[in-house]
């Protein structure tokens, strides 16, 4: 079974849906073709890739008429910030461990 930070990561795993991702989270809410516009990509490519990112519950969308409006879900993001804290944690440790020893090899 996956986890929310394993489709999360595989999700931003992919540079052109890292650009997508943060082009929403700048500049807000878009639709597919002003995102296509700048994205470098076709339109079913952008599609493709939103989808994705929707999965993963990193962007939201809403219908209006016949256009669909995307926005960064930038909230998503807490289950990789949760996740690298605690190694941020035991890398901590582990250099200050690294460093006492240093210290006492140099005595």
């Amino acid at each position: 079974m996956q986890t929310v930070e394993n489709d999360i990561f595989k999700a931003l795993a992919d540079p052109t849906r890292r650009a997508i991702f943060e082009r929403l989270a700048r500049d807000g809410e878009l639709t597919v073709r002003a995102l296509t516009d700048h994205a470098g990509v076709s339109q079913p490519a952008v599609s493709k890739h939103l989808r994705v990112l929707k999965h993963a519950r990193l962007v939201n969308d809403r219908h209006e008429g016949r256009e669909t409006h995307y926005s960064a879900q930038p909230l998503a993001l807490a289950p990789i910030r949760d996740w690298m804290s605690l190694y941020g944690a035991f890398w901590k440790e582990r250099f200050d461990q690294l460093e006492s020893l240093l210290k006492r090899m140099d005595q």
